[in-house]
């Protein structure tokens, strides 16, 4: 076992807090100024907010009491962020062409991933979707989904992208239930919901 390998066996992931966003985003708020705002935003606060203004509308979210992801550790540093709520807290998701809803569900969003350079495309992805479908169960979603890339390209950049990779959902249980687009499935799990401390049922 590699050294990197070994690191990633001590991922831990859990509910996102401010400090360690920040210091996952980096000075560059993660792609370009984004700060994982583009679906909570439309194109055009989206687009003047880039930097500054977006950080400042994510940071608000944290003030406000949500957890809007979850952070992956290793040992006391944080390494990653995956961003998951309810689909309607993503409005751009709805007006977008490919990836906009199936149906009336009352579907959870996986929305986007940005894993420090370094451990992307080594399976980090893989712990925090787990922990993202068993987030969203524990505060009552029935189904999650996701929107990741499906591609050939063996070197398409990895920070570009930020939805994730289709065979990382698929080894975690997802099912493709539409496509609108070559290479942007929709994907989807039915989870198990906690009823009760330590009790599940399968909706």
């Amino acid at each position: 076992m590699d050294i990197l390998q070994g690191r990633l066996m001590r991922l831990e992931v859990r509910p996102a807090e401010w400090t360690a966003f920040n210091e996952v985003m980096g000075e560059k708020g993660g792609c370009g100024g984004c700060w994982c705002m583009l679906w909570r935003l439309s194109r055009k606060a989206w687009e003047s907010g880039a930097g500054e203004s977006n950080r400042d509308a994510m940071k608000a979210l944290f003030q406000d009491s949500r957890v809007p992801g979850l952070i992956g550790w290793i040992e006391n540093e944080p390494v990653g962020w995956i961003q998951v709520d309810e689909r309607k807290a993503f409005p751009r998701l709805a007006n977008s062409r490919i990836l906009k809803p199936i149906d009336d569900a009352p579907v959870w969003s996986i929305a986007c991933f940005f894993i420090k350079k370094g451990l992307r495309r080594k399976g980090a992805s893989i712990p925090m979707l787990r922990a993202a479908c068993d987030f969203a169960a524990e505060n009552g979603a029935t189904i999650i989904e996701g929107y990741p890339i499906d591609t050939t390209k063996e070197r398409y950049p990895s920070v570009y992208a930020w939805t994730g990779f289709l065979g990382s959902f698929r080894s975690v249980g997802f099912e493709e239930v539409a496509r609108r687009s070559p290479t942007r499935p929709i994907m989807r799990k039915r989870l198990m919901v906690v009823t009760e401390p330590g009790g599940y049922r399968l909706e």
